[in-house]
C-alpha cells in the first residue's frame, strides 16, 4: 500500500443513473480513468473515489458511461486542449 505521509483525503463524487458506469481522470491518474464506487445506500445515485495527493493544483473530469463531464460541484476550472474544460482541484 502507498504511502499517505504528506498527503491529502480528497474525495471525488458525482452523480449518475444506479447503472452507469462512472470513473474519474485527471493529473493526478495521467488522465487513466480509475473507476468509482457506487454508493452503498439504495436508490442513492452518487459515485464516489477517495484518494490520497500531495499538495498541488489538479486537474480533472468524470467519465461516465463513456462521456467526459467536468464536476458539477466544483466551482473552478480551467481551458483544456480539446476546447472544453476540465475541473481544478487545490490540495
Amino acid at each position: 500500500m502507498a504511502s499517505t505521509k504528506g498527503k491529502k483525503r480528497v474525495v471525488f463524487a458525482v452523480e449518475a443513473e444506479p447503472q452507469s458506469e462512472v470513473a474519474v481522470a485527471g493529473s493526478f491518474t495521467d488522465w487513466e480513468p480509475v473507476p468509482l464506487a457506487k454508493a452503498k445506500k439504495a436508490g442513492e445515485a452518487k459515485f464516489q473515489k477517495m484518494v490520497y495527493l500531495p499538495e498541488g493544483r489538479y486537474e480533472y473530469k468524470f467519465l461516465i458511461n463513456g462521456r467526459w463531464s467536468i464536476d458539477p460541484a466544483c466551482p473552478v476550472w480551467a481551458p483544456n486542449e480539446f476546447g472544453t474544460l476540465n475541473s481544478v482541484v487545490e490540495v
